[in-house]
């Protein structure tokens, strides 16, 4: 597999991906799967950029949330048949673990970035683009979404990219089995029921709807909110007890902030607090 490196430059309202369409808005940043043509597919080159991107995004201030959609009716079909899955089937192991770390690393750079993500599902969510779905924060869909985990049905395991450690933390260890097994589909009304979907809204407007929910994130105490968003990453990991010292640590910290002093003030004079995320 051939190197491939896409910089991301700050800030990130001055960027232009060539692999993705990106916009910033006030402090959100939304990132459009943008090949509607073939359903938004991944190659090499788009993974690698968006995850550069994500990179970047655990050092821009001036961005507080960030929304990931697809382009044309669809989230993403994965990676690409011909770009990707068939150049897989030629290369030897070396340069299968090279690229099954490269696409982990997406995954990792998602989780890692301060900022909360929020999917806007609609169409096609499958294989890759169920991953990136299941490694954003919160995740909006539609009635027509259709998630699906399809590793097995091309041969391959149900542990990619995380799926076997994320997926149960949202879903429950029994349907999660079912979908890496199976790797059927999960219509939008089911994944709502099954929690993981947070809500259904219509196709027209959930984009808008995610880009609303990012902005009152993007509004809120952002230092805390990163803060909670690395205390339930790192807490699968840890025991209760060790938990709850991390937490009451965490806390504290939160406790020295602008954000908590200026929602005091607020309260006190029965005002709503504006906070800058310090």
């Amino acid at each position: 597999m051939a190197e491939i490196a896409n910089a991301t430059t700050l800030p990130l309202a001055g960027f232009t991906p060539e692999h993705f369409s990106l916009s910033v808005s006030g402090k959100v940043a939304t990132v459009t799967l943008n090949r509607p043509e073939k359903k938004n597919p991944l190659t090499f080159a788009s993974y690698r950029e968006l995850t550069d991107f994500f990179l970047a995004a655990q050092k821009e201030e001036a961005v507080k949330a960030i929304v990931v959609t697809g382009a044309g009716g669809n989230f993403s079909s994965g990676g690409d048949v011909f770009e990707i899955i068939g150049p897989l089937v030629a290369m030897e192991t070396k340069d299968l673990l090279k690229f099954t770390r490269m696409t982990g690393e997406l995954v990792k750079a998602m989780r890692a970035c301060p900022q909360q993500i929020v999917a806007a599902i609609d169409g096609v969510c499958a294989g890759a683009g169920a991953i990136i779905a299941m490694a954003s924060d919160l995740r909006l869909g539609t009635a027509g979404a259709k998630i699906a985990f399809l590793f097995n049905r091309v041969g391959l395991a149900g542990c990619d990219m995380g799926a076997c450690a994320m997926l149960p933390r949202i879903i429950g260890q029994g349907r999660a089995a079912e979908l890496l097994y199976t790797g059927r589909v999960l219509k939008g009304e089911e994944a709502e029921r099954w929690g993981f979907l947070n809500r259904l809204c219509a196709s027209e407007a959930v984009l808008a709807e995610a880009q609303t929910l990012a902005t009152e994130l993007a509004d809120g105490p952002t230092f805390a909110n990163a803060m909670t968003k690395r205390m339930l990453e790192m807490e699968w990991a840890m025991s209760v007890e060790s938990a709850i010292e991390a937490e009451a640590v965490a806390q504290a910290l939160c406790m020295q902030t602008e954000d908590f002093s200026r929602a005091y003030h607020a309260f006190a004079n029965k005002q709503k607090p504006v906070f800058e995320g310090n």
